[in-house]
């Protein structure tokens, strides 16, 4: 007979399978990329400051100002990735992975924090415009296309894996998309010298990535404060444990993410009191491997026996 309460934990790797999943960890994923794009992205912000300078060029040092904001990002992700990899502690007994997380948050924050201080100043010179070079701005604005298409490009095939690596994307690929519309824009004016253009680009751009930035915010901070992962449907991983052979009922379920990789859940399951000791701890453990197949990378599942009240008040 089963008794109480107990918790049964076991790794999710502790089984074999017929196949395996490998895991990779985010600073086994990314490190080499990010550090890739932090001295592509630095070389050319240095680049930018100093012809800005140079030619006396507001939008360049305004530019150089926004790529700084990137490069910053982009050491900040790859410090949290480095940092999910310590080992848990007696006082942080889950490590540090949710700097990950944090870190997400922190780039979205960063962006539209950076896309506010450039709409400020856009608006502000679009009722006051400024002689600028339009030959030099195209020049320079050029070479931002091919560093962060270069950059963005990294980061594409591992963008969807996970939410440091989409910010990344989103912020290089946002930085190539104004990179090329300011060369347009630089050619037009050195034939032109109409300087209005240059504030109204920049604020028709900033209003793009006002929006791809949006997406990225709002599942960071949803993350941040333990909501579903996104993609992860609470029904249906109900749903998916009800439905295995010797599970009753299911309650008490909860679905987090302890990093933008890897998600965990808890519940308390109750089983047919008809099943031996083994065959319930057998059952876990295919709870467990299914789950696995469902983005769910720890659990920790309570047994109840059939019958008995759940001792949790909150059930």
């Amino acid at each position: 007979m089963f008794h109480d309460n107990p918790y049964f934990c076991f790794d999710m790797h502790d089984h074999d399978h017929s196949h395996h999943h490998h895991h990779a960890s985010p600073a086994d994923l990314a490190s080499g990329v990010f550090i890739t794009g932090i001295v592509l992205n630095s070389v050319y912000v240095i680049t930018e400051a100093v012809v800005g300078l140079y030619s006396h060029s507001m939008a360049l040092l305004s530019d150089a100002g926004h790529n700084l904001s990137d490069v910053a990002a982009l050491i900040l992700s790859l410090f949290a990735f480095k940092l999910a990899k310590v080992r848990p502690t007696h006082t942080y007994t889950y490590g540090f992975k949710k700097t990950t997380i944090l870190a997400a948050l922190i780039n979205a924050v960063v962006l539209l924090i950076a896309i506010g201080t450039l709409g400020y100043g856009s608006v502000s010179r679009l009722y006051h415009p400024v002689p600028v070079e339009g030959g030099v701005i195209a020049w320079v604005a050029t070479l931002g296309i091919v560093i962060n298409g270069i950059s963005a490009f990294l980061f594409f095939r591992k963008k969807d894996h996970d939410l440091n690596t989409k910010g990344a994307y989103l912020h290089l690929l946002s930085d190539a998309l104004v990179s090329a519309i300011v060369v347009i824009t630089g050619i037009i004016i050195s034939y032109t010298h109409l300087y209005w253009l240059d504030p109204l680009i920049s604020i028709v751009v900033l209003l793009f990535i006002l929006f791809s930035t949006w997406s990225l915010l709002s599942a960071s901070f949803k993350l941040t404060i333990d909501a579903v992962p996104q993609g992860l449907d609470v029904e249906k991983i109900k749903q998916l444990i009800k439905n295995m052979p010797g599970v009753e009922d299911l309650h008490h379920t909860h679905i987090w993410a302890m990093s933008t990789t890897e998600n965990a859940l808890t519940a308390h399951v109750v089983m047919n009191s008809v099943l031996s000791f083994d065959e319930k701890l057998q059952l876990i453990q295919k709870i467990k491997h299914e789950l696995l197949h469902h983005d769910i990378h720890h659990a920790t599942i309570e047994l109840e026996a059939q019958g008995k009240p759940c001792p949790d008040e909150e059930c």
